[in-house]
């Protein structure tokens, strides 16, 4: 398991659970909402609003923290994140809040302690980029967009 330390944000409700993993095979933990008046936000149809979660971590090198939808609200309410996976970068101290948006039909709201999102920790390779004349040639080319069937 990798380490990552988390504190709370000035004025953060300690009493919402750190991020947790719901089952022992889960590869996201569950984030929640921790909102400071510790009461609700309502998010019409199309909104989108950044949902604080109380808390800064501090990610180890080599490491990235990705921002995912929780699958049950997607299929549920049309509640997305829509720059997902949002990356969490092991330099950032920020406060780690949650682009939520509502792509459903009805106001979806946000109670404080719900579990908006999920995290889910990768690794990071990094890449040296370098200009060449030509690239090597491949049976696809340079097809894409469908390109390779409805299969």
């Amino acid at each position: 398991m990798i380490p990552i330390r988390v504190v709370h944000d000035e004025g953060a409700d300690r009493s919402v659970p750190l991020p947790s993993y719901a089952t022992a095979g889960a590869a996201g933990a569950d984030l929640r909402a921790n909102l400071p008046d510790r009461g609700e936000m309502v998010l019409a149809p199309g909104a989108r609003a950044l949902v604080p979660t109380g808390l800064r971590i501090e990610i180890p090198d080599g490491y990235e923290v990705q921002i995912r939808p929780r699958s049950g609200l997607a299929l549920k309410h049309g509640v997305t994140l829509p720059n997902a996976p949002g990356t969490i970068d092991s330099d950032y101290r920020g406060p780690l809040g949650v682009i939520v948006m509502n792509a459903g039909q009805e106001p979806f709201v946000v109670r404080h302690g719900d579990r908006i999102a999920q995290m889910v920790v990768a690794p990071v390779l990094r890449a040296r980029f370098v200009l060449v004349d030509e690239l090597g040639a491949t049976a696809r080319g340079s097809g894409g967009f469908g390109s390779t069937g409805q299969d």
